[in-house]
Parts: C-alpha cells; sequence; structure tokens
C-alpha cells in the first residue's frame, strides 16, 4: 500500500490535502475503494480505504491502527556544519533512513556556505521536504524535523534538556567514540556535532566543551569527509545501542 502524510486526523476517518492529495490522485491515480497507509507523526500508522476525492481533499476511512516499532528508540540528533553543494541535502536522506530524530544546521567558521534571512528559510524548508519523503521510503512514522540554521549561541536551547553531546575530531586520538557511549544514558538525547568542509576550529571544539559539555572522540584513524562523518557517527551511536543492526 501507498503511504501518505495524514493532513487531518480524525475519530474514524482521515484527509489528505495538498501535495499529498494531488500525489494520490495524478500520480498514482488511485480510486475510492483503495486501501492507503497514513501517518500523522505521532508514531502511529493508520490503514484506511479512500472514500471520496474531492478538488481540495481525499477522505479516507480508518480500517485499522498500529503502532509499528520502527523508530529509533535512543534520541539522536545531528548539528552539522553548513556545507555548500548537495552535501547537506545528502546528510538529511541518508540521516533520515538511518534514523535521527532531527537536525540543526550550524554556522561553523569554516562553512563555505553562510545561510541569512528567507534564503535560510527557503533552504530549510527544502530539508524538511527531503526528510519529508525519505521517512515516506524508509517506512518510518516519525519526521526528523530539520531546525533552523543556528550559532554556536543558539545550541543549548535547541536541544532538549539532558542532551548528551559527542563532537567526532580529527585531533582527537585517544578517546574513542564506543568508550565514551559506554557511559551514555540511553534513555536521555544524544547530539552529535559535525563540522563542515575543513572540519571544526580548535577553538568551536574548545568551547562545544565549555558551553554544552561536549566530549570529543575519534571514529579512527582515518579522516572522513563531512558528510561520511555525520553518517558514520550516526551509524555507531545507534548500532551501540541496538538500533541498528
Amino acid at each position: 500500500m501507498h503511504r501518505f502524510k495524514i493532513t487531518e486526523l480524525g475519530k474514524n476517518a482521515f484527509w489528505l490535502r495538498g501535495t499529498e492529495r494531488d500525489h494520490l490522485v495524478r500520480v498514482l491515480r488511485l480510486t475510492p475503494g483503495d486501501k492507503v497507509l497514513g501517518y500523522d507523526n505521532s508514531g502511529m500508522e493508520y490503514t484506511g480505504v479512500i472514500l471520496k476525492i474531492e478538488d481540495k481533499s481525499v477522505t479516507c476511512r480508518i480500517l485499522s491502527t498500529d503502532h509499528p516499532d520502527v523508530e529509533a528508540h535512543t534520541s539522536v540528533f545531528l548539528v552539522a556544519g553548513l556545507s555548500k553543494g548537495e552535501k547537506m541535502e545528502w546528510v538529511i536522506q541518508k540521516g533520515t533512513e538511518i534514523g535521527m530524530d532531527g537536525l540543526f544546521p550550524l554556522r561553523a567558521k569554516r562553512s563555505v556556505m553562510q545561510l541569512e534571512g528567507s534564503k535560510a528559510q527557503e533552504r530549510v524548508a527544502r530539508w524538511q521536504k527531503i526528510a519529508a519523503e525519505a521517512s515516506k521510503q524508509s517506512h518510518r512514522v516519525k519526521e526528523p524535523q530539520i531546525g533552523e540554521v543556528c550559532n554556536w549561541g543558539d545550541l543549548k536551547n535547541k536541544l532538549p534538556e539532558g542532551t548528551q553531546w559527542l563532537i567526532p575530531y580529527e585531533e582527537e586520538k585517544t578517546r574513542r567514540l564506543t568508550t565514551v557511549l559506554s557511559t551514555f544514558d540511553p534513555d536521555l538525547p544524544i547530539a552529535i556535532l559535525i563540522g563542515p568542509e575543513g572540519g571544526f576550529e580548535a577553538a568551536e571544539v574548545a568551547r562545544a566543551s565549555e558551553e554544552l559539555g561536549a566530549q570529543s572522540v575519534s571514529l579512527g584513524p582515518r579522516i572522513l569527509r563531512a558528510e561520511t562523518a555525520a553518517l558514520a557517527a550516526l551509524t555507531l551511536v545507534l548500532g551501540h545501542f541496538g538500533d541498528v543492526g
């Protein structure tokens, strides 16, 4: 069955509007009587049957409700230094498939791309759409939320209270990621700070330690690109707590 993000949920029915309605009608050409799956970002999934197709909405009667165990049990966020080109899009798409809870774009000293004002808002909206499509493709029932482009001083208030911070850093030679994870509480959120092209400056790593309590860790002896490091660290963290592999 095809999956859709629910626009409005009722007791016995749900409605699809906007791009979800248009995709069902114009692309998939579904008709009344066809069954579909709907999710509403609450963690629930609904099997429905199309009752009525109108100009601006599709009405589906709910046949059954489920709570699929597809979301990671440990909440992991990426805080990614702004990178140029399609690198951020790739990290968001693949990070969603792997199981991240959200991503916060960060203005870092070595970020080549700088986003401000309306351009930043437009880019975040595009990134959120990529996360939504990746959620649908990977059969998730909660979309990762893409935060506003932020500065270092914003971070502490952006993540939930009790967040445990990691910062993979190429100059860290002794502290391995797996060693630090053994001290973390899987019931508390984890945020992974990933630098842009060229990585974080030493002063930024020190700031992360002082202001956020972030622990610098090594991902191994090889130098990884920013987008590779983000997905490798995310996979290792979720794997450590049993959500991957």
